[in-house]
C-alpha cells in the first residue's frame, strides 16, 4: 500500500506538468506532493519530505489566492479594443481553431457593428468577448472564450458585469445563441434566462446614476 501511496503521488505530480488549466495543474500537483511527501516520509528520506512539502505549501498558497482573486475586479481588468485591433486580431489567429471549436461557424475577421472586449490579468489575456450589434437594441454575443490556461474561471463575468459598455452603445439586451464552453449554469450566473426558442437574453442594466 505504501508503495501504491508513492507511485500515486508521482503519477499526480508528472501529470499535473501537461494540464493546461492553471487551477487544475495546482490542484493535481499539490494532491501528488502531499502523497509523495507521506510517502518518503514514511521511509524516512527527509530531503524528498521537504521539496515536496515546499511544493505543497507553494500550490495551498496559488490555490488561495487565486479563489480570492477569481472574482475580483481588481485582478482582472476588461480592455475595449477596436474590432481590427493588431493584438485582438493575433490572438483570434492563435486560438482560432479553439475559439471555432466552441462556437462553430463563427466569422473572426473584423466586423461592422462588431465590439471586441479582452480581459486581461496583468499582463495576460485571459478571455475574448465580441458582441455585434444587429439592431434594435440588442446585441448578439458572438464569442465568449476563454484561454486553455484559465478556462477553469470565468473570465467573461467582468465584462458582463460592466453594463456601461453595452449602454454605451445603444444596447437594450444581450443575446446568446450558442451556449459557451462554460454551459449553462454560467449563462445564468451572468444574468441569461432561456428564452423559449433555444436562445439566451439578459437585460441590460441602466448605469447608475
Amino acid at each position: 500500500m505504501l508503495e501504491v501511496i508513492g507511485w500515486l503521488g508521482t503519477v499526480l505530480v508528472v501529470a499535473s506538468l501537461t494540464v493546461a488549466g492553471v487551477w487544475r495543474f495546482r490542484v493535481m500537483n499539490l494532491v501528488g506532493a502531499v502523497l509523495a511527501t507521506a510517502y518518503n516520509a514514511a521511509i524516512g528520506v527527509w530531503p524528498v519530505v521537504a521539496m515536496n512539502g515546499a511544493i505543497a505549501l507553494i500550490d495551498v498558497y496559488w490555490l488561495v489566492r487565486l479563489q480570492r482573486e477569481r472574482h475580483d475586479a481588481a485582478a482582472y481588468e476588461v480592455l475595449d479594443v477596436d474590432a481590427d485591433d493588431a493584438w485582438l486580431g493575433h490572438l483570434l489567429r492563435v486560438h482560432g481553431d479553439d475559439v471555432r471549436r466552441f462556437h462553430p461557424g463563427v466569422d473572426l475577421a473584423p466586423a461592422p457593428g462588431r465590439s471586441a472586449h479582452l480581459v486581461v490579468r496583468g499582463d495576460e489575456t485571459v478571455g475574448v468577448v465580441l458582441v455585434r450589434d444587429v439592431g434594435g437594441g440588442t446585441g448578439l454575443i458572438e464569442v465568449d472564450y476563454v484561454t486553455p490556461r484559465f478556462r477553469d474561471f470565468t473570465p467573461g463575468e467582468f465584462v458582463y458585469r460592466r453594463s456601461g459598455l453595452f449602454v454605451e452603445r445603444g444596447l437594450r439586451r444581450l443575446e446568446v445563441h450558442a451556449v459557451p464552453h462554460a454551459g449553462t449554469t454560467y449563462l445564468e450566473r451572468m444574468g441569461f434566462r432561456p428564452t423559449g426558442t433555444g436562445g439566451w437574453e439578459r437585460p441590460v442594466e441602466p448605469v447608475a446614476a
